[in-house]
């Protein structure tokens, strides 16, 4: 297949992370990417550890295919340096505080009037509007304000903190591409650009859809960890075994439940568990203690029962399903090495085979002169 975006071209202000992954995914998916960075130091995630080559490899995961333009956004002659460019650009990306790129001289209702097919995305916490459009936070925050941490406890019953940035990436990153691709459908129609604001809070909620439901279908609120989904049922539930692993246990259909139960010798009594939900629980928290986790893998192998054992991340490297599925085949080259690339949401097809590098800083500052 060709790449499905050759041709687009995005110019991307934005740091580490929500508007670098979105970049990435549509850099993977063919389109052109030009980040523009700070002189000096460029993207903050430059310098994180652990490093790959000159810079962490972070940066080099998220920034795999782009190109790098250096320039001070704040000297009074960035602007017009970059105009030829904006003028050419389909799509632009930034995530600085609402009114910042304004300031630069660089806000959608300045770039229209050089552009009027431009697609500029802005990414930030809150929006553009509203009470909390200038607050500073993190992905914690965000997940925080919206009700979302709120409803993961563990087992003292306080919020636990999610491995992943929630946020950042279902929030922020892919909405972003998701609204973008949307936005260059309707230029296709219209001729014309448009502005997009992405709040990463604003698409948490659909996240809580279940939750929601529960309010406004029921009147009832959802309790921490006490929900179906949450920890408040045997049917969705997290066991400890013989050997201190964990086995993730999701027979949340009757069938699956039914065939559960009778592989694990549940008695007839704790198997309707809409009557003590917690009594349920406690009684296969139980039997999952007495076996080591291969003999629980085993006993369900081939079965339909949604169980699975709690992989570590090298486990699940290993796995060969997610190696059969070609994952990890493409390749990010940096500092002399070559990585397994992050496998993004785009399909294998649409995909460059051919091995990326990311960009040193400043690398295609070239291209202003050119323009």
């Amino acid at each position: 297949m060709s790449q499905p975006l050759a041709g687009i071209t995005v110019l991307d202000f934005s740091t580490l992370l929500p508007g670098p992954l979105a970049g990435l995914v549509l850099a993977e998916a063919g389109a052109a990417v030009i980040k523009i960075e700070r002189p000096g130091r460029g993207d903050e995630m430059r310098a994180y550890e652990p490093k790959l080559g000159d810079d962490s490899v972070n940066f080099a995961l998220l920034n795999r295919g782009k190109r790098s333009i250096a320039l001070d956004l704040k000297d009074p002659g960035a602007r017009e340096r970059l105009l030829p460019l904006i003028r050419k650009a389909d799509v632009l990306l930034e995530q600085f505080r609402p009114g910042v790129m304004d300031r630069l001289g660089l806000g959608y209702d300045a770039l229209r009037l050089e552009n009027s097919r431009l697609i500029w995305c802005s990414i930030t916490g809150y929006g553009q509007s509203g009470p909390k459009a200038g607050v500073a936070a993190h992905d914690l925050n965000y997940i925080a304000e919206t009700g979302l941490l709120g409803l993961s406890a563990g087992t003292d019953g306080a919020p636990v903190i999610p491995p992943a940035l929630i946020a950042d990436i279902a929030g922020g990153a892919y909405p972003a591409v998701i609204n973008i691709l949307l936005a260059l459908q309707q230029r296709a129609q219209t001729g014309k650009g448009c502005r997009l604001d992405i709040a990463m809070t604003d698409q948490l909620f659909p996240l809580l859809y279940w939750a929601l439901g529960n309010v406004w279908g029921a009147g009832r609120w959802p309790r921490p960890g006490g929900e179906l989904v949450t920890g408040g049922s045997p049917r969705y539930q997290i066991y400890r075994t013989a050997d201190h692993r964990f086995f993730a246990a999701a027979p949340l259909e009757q069938r699956f439940w039914d065939r559960f139960c009778q592989l694990i010798g549940l008695e007839e009594r704790y198997r309707d568990d809409a009557r003590d939900p917690a009594g349920t629980i406690a009684r296969v928290a139980g039997i999952i203690s007495t076996q080591p986790a291969a003999h629980w893998e085993e006993l369900f192998r081939g079965e339909d029962v949604c169980c699975a054992i709690v992989r570590t991340l090298e486990e699940a490297l290993a796995d060969p399903h997610f190696r059969a599925r070609g994952l990890f085949d493409h390749e990010l080259q940096g500092g002399g090495r070559r990585v397994p690339a992050v496998p993004v949401p785009v399909a294998p097809g649409f995909r460059s085979a051919a091995p990326a590098g990311y960009p040193a800083l400043g690398e295609a500052n070239p291209l202003l002169d050119e323009s």
